[in-house]
């Protein structure tokens, strides 16, 4: 059995409804999978699955991470089927923020890192602001206009040419920190606080986007020995 419903369209997300109450007259629908080795192909160059929020907020009830886990095993066990319903939710989606006069927007990697673009999902609704951060550096630059990314990043010593690829870019840069140093440099850019509105990270050019780490089940020792956590000095 299938769900019903893939997509969450009333702010499940705490980080989702903070940026759709900072943002004015937007609603945002979401999509969380259970993250794997498919669709986060770049967590374990990255080191960064053990400390993922898949298990922070409200993932650390079992009926959520179950519910993201079905929908996990429905993209991998009917792909056309899942992307048909996805479609179909969406252009509900639509048609509904259309009425109500706000602007859709969609955030379908909350806990993955899928290529949504090699769907077609984003050419398919060009009324439909998409955004999304990614671990996959040679993404970025590639996606249509109404899909811009965020690079993720990590100082894991297999992961260093992707940070290159991506410093390249004017992509902002998604550092998660101890503590964020709003207004310090890291990596020769400007650090800015990514923790008030994902819109606002998304267009805010060649910057770090500074993340507080979000406490995850992860284990301590794991946590003391992460390369994907930066420590402020």
């Amino acid at each position: 059995m299938y769900p019903k419903k893939l997509l969450d369209t009333n702010g499940g997300n705490l980080k989702i409804k903070k940026t759709q109450k900072l943002s004015g007259a937007v609603r945002i629908a979401s999509l969380s999978l259970y993250p794997d080795d498919i669709l986060c192909p770049w967590s374990k160059a990255a080191n960064c699955r053990k400390l993922c929020l898949k298990s922070a907020g409200r993932g650390r009830f079992d009926n959520v991470r179950d519910a993201r886990v079905a929908k996990k095993d429905y993209y991998h066990d009917a792909p056309e089927m899942f992307l048909d319903q996805l479609r179909r939710e969406l252009s509900n989606f639509i048609k509904v923020c259309k009425r109500d006069n706000v602007q859709p927007v969609a955030r379908l990697n909350v806990l993955s890192d899928v290529a949504w673009e090699r769907h077609d999902i984003p050419q398919e609704f060009p009324e439909l602001f998409m955004y999304d951060y990614t671990k996959t550096a040679f993404r970025l630059g590639k996606t249509p206009d109404n899909y811009p990314l965020m690079f993720s990043y990590s100082a894991e010593p297999k992961y260093k040419a992707s940070v290159k690829l991506a410093l390249l870019s004017n992509v902002p840069l998604a550092v998660v920190f101890d503590q964020v140093p709003v207004g310090e440099t890291f990596l020769d850019r400007e650090v800015i606080d990514g923790d008030q509105s994902d819109l606002l990270n998304v267009q805010s050019g060649p910057v770090v986007v500074g993340l507080k780490y979000k406490r995850t089940d992860a284990d301590q020792s794991d946590i003391d020995s992460s390369k994907f956590i930066v420590r402020a000095a």
